[in-house]
């Protein structure tokens, strides 16, 4: 059977860990947070190996609250993503207090993983159907050699993926005939008021966004060389700040964007029409809570994951 692994970015869940921040607050029965029903799923579709990116302050509180209990039903690698993980003769800017974005936490996994990977974000619940379109996309089609880098992604509806408590931000996608990403647009303050859609761009000037259009909810399926990429890449972004610029974060929507453009590689948009949901704002946690009980009714899950 050929390895797979999915990396779960959870580094940026705060300094507030474990002491009640909104991602991960319980919301199963059995005191379950968003995370174990992306791992159950992520199992269950034929990964065979769990890597959690946190930051080491806080591994003893992830280790207790989550890393634990998973470690009982998979293999599991621990990995940090650190403000001062810089490339030899870089220095952290003054001012600078967070890292670096999505592209430094999965490099940072890079002497762990080894076969083809599937990052997600920690406090994101994407349903069943992108982890097995993906794993099967991965099993049955990446070719890890291949000179242009074979990826796919989880292609969400965008109607599928609004909060009715505040904003979103989406990576909004744009696709090829064939299927593949054509390009991805960080696009910002999405949300609907009354019957349309409202969205700015990174500038905060209007932009026009479709309900039914593909998004990326940061679920990318990628070849390991893919982190030679985020290796080479990280030094020419940090080349790349302006002076007294501590705010720039070095991100995989527009890194997989680039290579696209480049002609470096090519992403299948593996369409899924699961609806997504997450604690953005602290109104959310009962919709969550209530979507889960749904889906336990449907029969999706046992009323407590793990027994």
């Amino acid at each position: 059977m050929k390895n797979t692994t999915l990396v779960i970015m959870a580094a940026g869940i705060g300094s507030r860990f474990g002491k009640g921040i909104k991602q991960l607050e319980p919301v199963g029965p059995g005191g379950e947070i968003i995370m174990d029903y992306s791992i159950h799923d992520a199992l269950e579709a034929g990964f065979n190996k769990i890597v959690f990116i946190i930051r080491k302050d806080l591994e003893k509180d992830f280790r207790e609250i989550i890393g634990n209990r998973i470690e009982k039903v998979a293999n599991v690698e621990y990995v940090f993503q650190e403000l001062n993980a810089l490339p030899e003769g870089y220095q952290v800017p003054e001012g600078r207090k967070k890292p670096w974005g999505t592209g430094q936490a999965v490099l940072a996994a890079k002497g762990v993983v080894h076969e083809p990977f599937l990052v997600i974000n920690a406090d994101d619940y994407y349903g069943k159907e992108g982890f097995r379109k993906i794993h099967q996309y991965m099993v049955e089609e990446m070719d890890p050699d291949a000179e242009v880098y074979p990826m796919c992604m989880g292609g969400f509806i965008l109607s599928n993926t609004l909060s009715e408590n505040g904003t979103v931000t989406r990576g909004v996608c744009r696709l090829n005939e064939d299927g593949t990403l054509k390009d991805v647009t960080e696009t910002y303050d999405i949300e609907r008021k009354g019957n349309g859609l409202f969205a700015n761009d990174e500038q905060g000037n209007p932009v026009v966004v479709s309900p039914d259009q593909h998004v990326s909810m940061n679920m990318w399926g990628l070849p390991p060389k893919f982190m030679d990429e985020l290796e080479r890449g990280f030094p020419e972004f940090l080349d790349s700040l302006k002076e007294g610029d501590v705010k720039s974060e070095y991100l995989l929507p527009k890194i997989i964007d680039r290579l696209v453009k480049s002609g470096k590689a090519r992403v299948q948009v593996l369409e899924t029409r699961d609806k997504w949901f997450g604690v953005t704002y602290k109104e959310d946690k009962e919709a969550v809570v209530a979507a889960i009980r749904r889906l336990i009714a449907a029969g999706e899950y046992k009323e407590h994951l793990y027994d």
